[in-house]
């Protein structure tokens, strides 16, 4: 597959979570990857809106990366930092299920991004 590209924004509100969830499994699915690396990548886009949302942007843009064995998302952040979360925002837990789900899990240039290999080692 030729590398392709999606974009979706969103408010950055929980009820927007599901469509970002869905357009990540969906997408994932299109990239031939298994069962158990769209499962990953469904809970990575999850915890990755999670994550953009504490973060208090106005809308969350996400930006999908898909070819070469590899996928990624890319996770607009707000202004908020993550050091400010609300208390019932556990994003030491996302973290570490980023951290698990991902091949690639960073913080860089206002945005979060991530990546999941085909049959990548986290599957």
């Amino acid at each position: 597959m030729s590398e392709s590209n999606v974009s979706l924004s969103v408010p950055a509100e929980a009820g927007y979570a599901r469509a970002v969830r869905m357009m990540a499994a969906n997408l994932a699915v299109m990239c031939d990857m298994s069962v158990d690396d769209v499962e990953d990548v469904r809970m990575a886009a999850e915890e990755g809106f999670v994550y953009s949302c504490a973060t208090a942007p106005k809308a969350c843009d996400v930006s999908f990366s898909m070819g070469d064995g590899a996928f990624s998302m890319d996770f607009s952040l707000g202004e908020r930092d993550i050091e400010e979360a609300e208390p019932t925002e556990d994003l030491g837990l996302v973290e570490l299920l980023l951290q698990a789900v991902c091949d690639e899990c960073e913080v860089a240039g206002g945005a979060l991004h991530l990546v999941k290999r085909n049959g990548g080692a986290h599957a």
